[in-house]
């Protein structure tokens, strides 16, 4: 059994977020996951100076001896369907403009759609804000400078297909 900790707002496969405080959230890491917890942080500092679409990136922090986390920006998520259908629409077209800048300056986010043979919602990353759709989770995100321009590319064709299918999933509902 997955051990609970207080203020628990969710809960993966490799990793929980607790609430810190009203505006900051911790993604804890237990265990020696530097490279892990490194290497999200950086991809998601790096998506940060590009456009507000990733959730922010605050700092590393430790909530105890054994138990790192990625401090980031605590995010509302809202229910799209109080929304109407015209807001959803122009709310997608700003998402997919970000994405696209995203993948523009070398980044993809690579989860925008969970596989489905993992526990959660169908768009469990996507939370419509009062700001717009934010995306959470870079964990297994990508940077071209680090894959390469194959995979990159691989990449980015696989998001904007899980994109068409997030639209069709938002706009029909």
């Amino acid at each position: 059994m997955k051990k609970r900790y207080p203020r628990t707002l969710s809960s993966g496969a490799n990793n929980t977020v607790i609430a810190l405080n009203e505006t900051e959230v911790g993604k804890l890491y237990t265990d020696d996951t530097r490279s892990d917890i490194g290497s999200e942080a950086e991809k998601m500092k790096f998506a940060n100076t590009i456009n507000s679409l990733i959730v922010k990136f605050l700092r590393l922090d430790e909530l105890n001896d054994n138990t790192e986390m990625l401090v980031m920006e605590r995010i509302y998520p809202m229910d799209f369907r109080a929304y109407e259908y015209e807001k959803r629409e122009l709310w997608l077209e700003i998402l997919e403009d970000e994405l696209k800048e995203l993948h523009k300056a070398g980044f993809v986010h690579r989860d925008l759609r969970r596989p489905s043979d993992v526990v959660g919602l169908k768009f469990d990353n996507v939370f419509l804000t009062n700001t717009g759709f934010r995306l959470i989770d870079v964990g297994i995100s990508a940077l071209k400078t680090q894959v390469g321009e194959k995979l990159f590319a691989r990449y980015v064709t696989q998001e904007l297909q899980e994109f068409e299918e997030l639209r069709t999933f938002i706009l029909e509902r």
